[in-house]
């Protein structure tokens, strides 16, 4: 092979330039994907190109192969940098053949500075390569969504959405309806995000119209199906309507199914533009099992929210082995906090005092996980504070949440619970009227949840109920019943009905009493909800004393007694997990684990 080389002259001379430097990156793209990647063999055979002084696009080329292998394989963001930081005066020459190295350099070079906390300096390196990337679409759009991905990390929705505008433009002028759908439902969540309902509507409508119309690689299709649907659920749950969800969900579960059962046929687009993927097929199926547990806890159905949230966790478990993206840490933790609630309501509340600590470990190992979770962390330890009896605790833990939140609905939810806890404290009457000011159902309520307004009739009965102010509280009760019945809200539904079966009982009129606490008996044990069994069979047992049925009175008490001893041996478990500490808790980053010293505390050395 020497001699037609070497008698070729200056040509022969670049073509055995280039088999030396073909055959390292062979060898260094061998290492690399090597299972483990041989980094570090790796890095050495793209660093033995540099001395070489080879033609400038391969110098170029290298660099950044180096920086792209260091950032991604090794924790050594700073020679990563080193590597990157030539290639910035690349970014502003106009040098036709470097358009590819360029750009990827911008992108590599921005998510480096991002990782370093340097923002500032990553975001004019973005527009400048936006700016001259015209006229190479997957790039041109990239960078788009990379700067859009940028400002929404740092909370500023409007420019996100800006950004995300201009793309779907694009788009649409590249002849990329694909990308376009894309963008458009990128800006459709963060409209969603930041509660822009007026804009979100014609946006989904015609998100909507451009799904169905495009006709491409139908796994693309479906997957574009799956992200409107999405939206469109989270759309109907924020806004408490469990009920009319349901057709919009089912045709979600639908869509993953079909797309579980097509091939991904390594089929690349032909228009560059249409170079992109919204989501891995393994994480959308996590992500519908996740808005059908949202749903299923929403509406009541606890046994069913329990049964997704195993199904969601253990793919979660398979995903995170091979697999280190944050999304997942996000998937997993609202999962969490979702199966939270419904123990705490099925009568588990040592089960959902370890996943709240599961919950902080997550935490601790991301601090943006926990910058944007802190406040619904918060919220749980509250509730967990309430069904353990403990209202100071509770309070701390719900005044620190709202501290935290921006989030309208949920600044709602920790104000209801919060004005429940000053109801059963009986003596704060002052502070009671301020905050039911604020969620007042009849007039300005502060969110357009249906579930939340419905919530806020209810604590509204409870609280005229506590004060003696029966036709008042009753007033309060039936709107309550009338919303919850008109969305299947089963929880509020049965926790209005037993205490309008209260009321009934405490004026005499016994009949009215059992026609509301029967049902309520029975919804009740259909969610299940331990402490509105608690008390349905409490006021059973009374009503049938009263009536003189004594059989159906001594049913009722032996009911009582069970659903007693059970939330009371869990009260005891609960109270004397090391976790239980967690209830102090009000400042800062999630504390260090609280762990048993040697094996697990009996309940009595730890209340000791």
């Amino acid at each position: 092979g020497a001699g037609p080389a070497a008698g070729s002259g200056s040509g022969g001379g670049a073509a055995a330039g280039e088999s030396w430097y073909l055959a390292l990156l062979g060898l260094a793209e061998h290492f690399r994907t090597s299972s483990p990647p041989k980094v570090r063999l790796c890095v050495h055979c793209l660093q033995a190109v540099l001395p070489r002084k080879p033609p400038a696009r391969m110098e170029a080329r290298t660099h950044l192969q180096l920086g792209s292998v260091l950032y991604h394989h090794t924790r050594n963001g700073d020679q990563a940098v080193t590597h990157c930081v030539p290639l910035q005066w690349l970014i502003s020459q106009q040098i036709p053949q470097f358009e590819d190295v360029k750009f990827e350099a911008a992108s590599l070079l921005s998510e480096l500075y991002c990782q370093e906390n340097s923002v500032d300096t990553a975001k004019p390196l973005l527009r400048k390569a936006i700016q001259i990337s015209q006229q190479t679409p997957y790039w041109h759009c990239r960078l788009l969504f990379q700067l859009a991905q940028l400002h929404t990390l740092e909370k500023d929705l409007v420019s996100a959405c800006d950004l995300l505008g201009v793309g779907a433009e694009y788009a649409r002028v590249v002849g990329s309806e694909y990308t376009r759908a894309l963008f458009l439902l990128s800006k459709g969540m963060l409209l969603l995000m930041e509660r822009k309902l007026q804009e979100v509507h014609p946006l989904l409508t015609l998100c909507g119209q451009i799904v169905e119309n495009w006709q491409g690689n139908p796994i693309q299709k479906e997957s574009l199906r799956v992200f409107f649907l999405v939206l469109q659920v989270t759309h109907y749950l924020d806004a408490g309507q469990v009920k009319s969800v349901k057709p919009c969900l089912k045709q979600l579960q639908q869509c993953i199914q079909t797309i579980s059962t097509l091939h991904d046929d390594e089929i690349l687009p032909s228009n560059p533009a249409d170079l992109f993927h919204w989501l891995p097929k393994e994480h959308m199926c996590v992500l519908v099992y996740l808005v059908t547990v949202m749903h299923s806890m929403q509406a009541g159905y606890l046994e069913k929210a329990q049964k997704y949230t195993d199904k969601a966790l253990m793919q979660l478990e398979k995903l995170k082995m091979l697999d280190c993206s944050p999304i997942l840490s996000s998937f997993q933790v609202i999962l969490l906090e979702h199966i939270i609630m419904c123990r705490l309501v099925t009568g588990h509340k040592a089960t959902a005092l370890q996943e709240i600590s599961q919950v902080c470990q997550l935490c601790q190992q991301s601090p943006r996980l926990f910058s944007n979770h802190a406040a619904q962390l918060h919220t749980l330890l509250g509730l967990y504070c309430i069904s353990v009896n403990c209202m100071d605790n509770a309070e701390a833990q719900f005044t620190t949440a709202l501290r935290l939140t921006t989030h309208q609905e949920l600044w709602a939810f920790i104000v209801t619970n919060l004005a429940s806890v000053y109801i059963r404290e009986g003596n704060r009457h002052q502070e009671l009227y301020s905050l039911l000011e604020r969620i007042n159902p009849d007039h300005n309520f502060p969110v357009s949840s249906h579930c939340l307004r419905a919530a806020a009739f209810y604590i509204r009965g409870l609280f005229s109920f506590f004060q003696g102010r029966y036709n008042e509280a009753k007033r309060f009760l039936r709107e309550t019943l009338k919303m919850s019945n008109a969305e299947d809200l089963n929880r509020l539904t049965a926790c209005s009905l037993v205490l309008l079966g209260h009321i009934f009982y405490v004026l005499g009129n016994h009949r009215e009493s059992n026609n509301m606490v029967v049902p309520a008996m029975q919804l009740a044990s259909k969610i299940p909800d331990m402490s509105v069994q608690l008390w349905s069979s409490a006021l059973l047992r009374d009503l049938n004393k009263a009536c003189g049925n004594a059989m159906d009175a001594h049913e009722a008490a032996q009911m009582h007694q069970n659903f007693s001893q059970q939330l009371l041996q869990d009260h005891i478990e609960a109270c004397s997990l090391p976790e239980h500490n967690l209830i102090t808790w009000t400042d800062g980053p999630p504390p260090v684990q609280f762990q048993a010293q040697n094996g697990p505390t009996t309940s009595l050395a730890s209340l000791l």
